[in-house]
């Protein structure tokens, strides 16, 4: 259906408001991505991953897999039946020198948290 032409002797319709594109959800959306990226950043990857290393403490349980040169600490009770598990004997902050543990633990496992940098000693849980 077309709209025969205005007439001088009729006004013109009125043109309906131009939408906002964007609007407030846009906005909302962009923080929500800047707060993310500067968490990311801060934070690190790993964090918001899971697989950030465990700055365990002396007497806390964890297991250690993968490999050698990238092995994964995971926080564990004392008491869970897993494999590879280790009590935590004692740990050195501010070093990765495992020659630390010396004979006082079966393992020593270097480990960095950000700017932290810390060697747990471990003994083997007997199951």
């Amino acid at each position: 259906m077309t709209t025969p032409p205005a007439t001088p002797d009729q006004p013109l319709a009125p043109a309906e408001p131009e939408k906002k594109k964007g609007g407030i959800g846009k906005k909302i959306l962009g923080v929500v991505v800047a707060i993310a990226v500067a968490l990311a950043v801060k934070l690190g990857l790993p964090h918001l991953t899971g697989e950030a290393p465990v700055h365990a403490e002396a007497g806390d349980c964890v297991t250690v897999t993968g490999p050698e040169n990238d092995p994964e600490v995971e926080s564990k009770g004392c008491t869970e039946k897993v494999a590879d598990l280790y009590k935590v004997v004692k740990v050195y902050d501010n070093t990765f020198d495992v020659e630390k543990c010396g004979e006082d633990s079966e393992v020593a496992l270097a480990q960095q948290l950000n700017s932290d940098k810390f060697v747990l000693c471990l003994n083997a849980v007997k199951n």
